[in-house]
């Protein structure tokens, strides 16, 4: 199915015709990078389960299990010099725009070494220069406003870039994102946002927390456009995301995309998921995998064979399996590593600098390399 529904005329959605979809100008090798992406995402993601529950990934593990389409196939829409807003279920969409799992996993192990030198959590890095993500944060619908103005800035420049952002189901009942929309709308802004549709928000059934029968209803009220596509097949995502991409690169402004997906894991690893029937669970694992649906196209519909698919897998699997080793070797931060970064050319001062003028006391009673630890 190439989407699940689209909005109402009057909120201005649009449709592709199934003769003239986007991804029917995709190359055969183009639909192998869309499924190398995806299985590189769920199985880099493994990886870190296996690391988090051997306590080397610090801090919280976010999966997109279920997800993968809809990080995989709207990334691969953008060109290099458009830029992507991820939140913590679009490591799919990082790996497309040239984030490595090697820097994905001395992230989550707080490395010295990792894109921020151990300061911050899972994928919240960001590379403004060559690759064009940004690094997220985490509260809820404060990237639409951010991307608000990054997009509003190419219009100002009348730059040739488009912007995407991400957000859940959830964000979209935010103060947030309700002014980084409109403003955003009124402005006509190259930028795409994306509503994942995943059934919760965090514990919070969708029915719970907004009386909108669906998202992209919503663009209606920001006179913007707004469409509706199946979240777990990623040429439907694809087509609906490039339609976007290439209305806002026209100046046409921004478009609501709502994909429709569902979350096979709880908010993070320590979420227990006690607040969704494992029916619910087992029933989109089996029937809407939205890498078993593709995989089933490709074989029907490009004829890519049990070799072919067994390759991608063993190139993928050693490539991370590389990056882990290289990961687990890299060293932890240094204490001073806190300073790098937070302003232009940064001080670099010596553990303890505030006790100079009594060397005695250092000597005598804390470590040299510390922070002030009393050593007995």
């Amino acid at each position: 199915m190439a989407r699940a529904g689209t909005s109402p005329a009057r909120s201005k959605a649009t449709s592709v015709a199934k003769s003239s979809r986007p991804s029917d100008a995709l190359s055969r090798e183009q639909r192998l990078s869309l499924y190398r992406y995806m299985r590189l995402t769920r199985v880099l993601e493994e990886r870190l389960v296996a690391l988090y529950r051997q306590t080397k990934v610090v801090g919280g593990l976010f999966r997109s299990l279920g997800q993968e389409a809809d990080a995989v196939g709207s990334a691969f829409a953008l060109e290099q010099r458009d830029v992507l807003s991820p939140l913590i279920r679009n490591l799919g969409a990082m790996l497309v725009k040239g984030a490595t799992p090697l820097e994905v996993l001395r992230q989550y192990m707080a490395k010295g070494d990792s894109p921020t030198r151990g300061r911050e959590l899972n994928i919240h890095f960001g590379d403004t220069e060559k690759r064009n993500f940004i690094g997220q944060i985490s509260h809820l619908g404060d990237m639409v406003p951010v991307m608000a103005g990054v997009t509003l800035s190419f219009k100002m420049r009348g730059e040739d870039r488009v912007g995407l952002v991400y957000i859940g189901d959830g964000a979209t009942s935010t103060g947030a994102f309700h002014e980084g929309i409109n403003f955003a709308g009124v402005q006509r802004c190259p930028l795409v946002v994306i509503v994942e549709n995943n059934g919760y928000a965090y514990s919070t059934p969708t029915h719970k927390q907004t009386a909108a029968k669906q998202f992209v209803d919503k663009a209606i009220g920001y006179g913007i456009a707004g469409v509706q596509a199946d979240g777990n097949d990623v040429l439907a995502v694809y087509d609906v995301t490039k339609e976007a991409v290439d209305r806002a690169r026209r100046g046409e402004g921004v478009t609501l995309v709502e994909l429709m997906t569902y979350r096979r894991k709880g908010h993070a690893e320590h979420d227990n998921q006690s607040y969704q029937p494992p029916s619910e669970i087992e029933k989109w694992a089996l029937e809407n995998d939205p890498i078993d649906r593709f995989v089933k196209v490709l074989r029907e519909q490009h004829q890519v064979t049990d070799e072919e698919f067994a390759s991608i897998e063993a190139e993928i699997v050693a490539l991370i399996d590389t990056a882990t080793d290289e990961a687990e070797a890299s060293p932890m931060p240094e204490p001073t590593d806190a300073l790098v970064g937070v302003y232009a050319d940064p001080a670099v001062i010596p553990p303890l600098w505030f006790r100079e003028s009594v060397r005695s006391a250092v000597d005598s009673n804390e470590r040299p390399a510390s922070w002030g630890t009393y050593d007995g």
